[in-house]
């Protein structure tokens, strides 16, 4: 039985219910960025699947880039392969559009879904590990798990 408790609890369902067991571990010395997370984890900064929200003005949607977590992502490159203007998320969006806050916005499960594109250099592991709803809280999976249950491709969006 779980001891998952709110978002936690909430990602681990959507995990469920695309037919995966993962298992959900929490740090109390925190996971929100990319560096605490692989320090907590005791892995490589470019194994974690880091959780980044752009709202796209034209169409004020969400879009969600998951990339490693040694990247910087360049959003002209995101612009180009959406055809269309991309700009930063405030928090109040973040959490509005996600149900997640900032920190702990995992690729599943969100309030309402948003768009996704996948840094291709996440594929150059085995193991990654993305946010699981929380600040402190990750699960592991590998690359082709997270482009089947997020249902998007990688795409180059690194900033070089």
């Amino acid at each position: 039985m779980s001891t998952l408790t709110g978002a936690a609890a909430r990602v681990q369902q959507a995990l469920a219910g695309q037919g995966l067991d993962c298992d959900i571990r929490s740090f109390p010395e925190g996971t929100r960025t990319a560096q605490d997370a692989a320090a907590a984890i005791g892995c490589s900064v470019d194994q974690i699947a880091k959780s980044l929200i752009f709202r796209l003005p034209e169409s004020d949607e969400a879009l969600l880039v998951v990339a490693s977590g040694v990247n910087r992502v360049d959003e002209g490159k995101l612009e180009r392969l959406l055809g269309q203007a991309v700009a930063k998320a405030d928090a109040a969006f973040v959490r509005e559009r996600t149900g997640y806050a900032i920190g702990g916005v995992p690729p599943v499960g969100h309030s309402q879904p948003p768009r996704i594109l996948l840094d291709r250099d996440l594929k150059n592991h085995t193991e990654i590990w993305a946010a699981a709803g929380t600040p402190n809280a990750v699960f592991r999976l590998s690359p082709d798990v997270l482009a089947k249950l997020t249902e998007a491709d990688y795409s180059d969006i690194r900033r070089d």
